[in-house]
């Protein structure tokens, strides 16, 4: 904890009353680090920032093509999506293509994010299922992957599973470590994911941004990049975060942000990736920091300031909605020109 600064402070009654401390890593495709604030090496778990890179077995083994999957349902691979109905839509299509009924499906359930959003009318208990789990999506090209290598689809969630093999070899392989560095974990969904250091995260992405000029993953990096920015609100949902930060980046910026505080925005044109981790998993903290951040690499026109001024999340407000108090980022990226 000692190598982390701190990001985001928030006052209340012009008193601090919280710290957000984290990491701020841009890096490029070949891995280098252009700027940073805090260890750009801090081990950080990558959540749900690592479902398009999940999702790189299915589409480097011709997937795509071999089921006819559209880009919206390639958009739902890579999506932490919010239940609503254009997402359960598409997860129906990518089962139905797979021929693989939904309680093959072992993400598990829970309510709906549209839900716990505030969307209307609530869910009622018994109304949702699998298919609503916000990773339903990602699991869905599981399904689809063992269909098409005529693997089990019982235990394709074990790690000794050809296919969770075949990620973490790929994962490693696509942000530049040996296997034996990714740490893994077991994730939410119930599926295994990995840490890493945040600038291989970023590295990652920054050759997902690259699309067909990256030598080894070019084609299925183009298709998941363009899937991605093409179907922003598959991605994640109505209101969400993933989807207003791709709208703003006019399909130059694909976006993943994750459970606990973590978020990767790459830039096609620049071929460079920002990854962020806030240390106490705060969102808020989190999405300030992540505009902050964007604004002092000068990737921010007029235009995406106010578009994205929400997500500074600057005043702090009573339920009421009067003013109480403010959150200001406070880093300074080291590196950068």
């Amino acid at each position: 904890m000692t190598s982390l600064v701190p990001l985001v402070e928030t006052f209340r009654g012009g008193t601090r009353e919280c710290v957000h401390f984290g990491a701020v890593v841009l890096a490029g495709a070949h891995g280098e680090v252009l700027a940073h604030a805090g260890d750009p090496q801090w081990l950080t778990f990558t959540r749900s920032t690592l479902k398009p890179l999940q999702a790189l077995p299915f589409v480097q083994g011709g997937g795509v093509r071999h089921f006819g999957l559209t880009s919206a349902n390639l958009a739902l691979l890579c999506a932490s999506h919010s239940g609503e109905a254009m997402h359960v839509e598409q997860v129906d299509q990518i089962l139905a293509k797979a021929g693989v009924g939904y309680k093959r499906l072992q993400c598990g359930c829970h309510v709906p994010y549209y839900a716990e959003l505030g969307g209307w009318p609530p869910p009622a208990p018994g109304s949702y299922d699998e298919r609503h789990h916000n990773c339903s999506g990602k699991h869905s090209g599981f399904l689809a992957w063992c269909v098409q290598h005529g693997q089990p689809l019982e235990t394709y969630l074990e790690p000794s599973h050809p296919l969770q093999q075949a990620i973490r070899a790929t994962v490693a392989e696509a942000v530049g470590l040996q296997q034996h560095r990714l740490a893994m974990g077991i994730d939410g969904c119930s599926a295994p994911n990995y840490a890493m250091p945040l600038a291989h995260l970023a590295r990652g992405y920054a050759r997902l941004a690259t699309g067909a000029r990256d030598t080894r993953f070019g084609a299925s990096f183009a298709l998941i990049a363009e899937a991605m920015t093409a179907h922003p609100e598959l991605v994640s949902g109505t209101g969400r975060n993933d989807l207003a930060f791709m709208q703003a980046g006019r399909g130059d910026w694909v976006t993943k942000v994750g459970a606990e505080g973590v978020q990767v925005v790459a830039s096609r044109s620049r071929g460079q990736a920002l990854a962020l981790k806030i240390a106490d998993g705060n969102k808020l903290a989190l999405h300030a920091a992540t505009v902050e951040a964007l604004d002092q690499l000068g990737w921010l026109d007029a235009q995406q300031r106010e578009a994205l001024r929400p997500w500074r999340n600057q005043v702090i407000t009573s339920i009421r909605g009067a003013p109480v108090g403010e959150r200001r980022a406070v880093f300074r990226l080291q590196g950068r020109d």
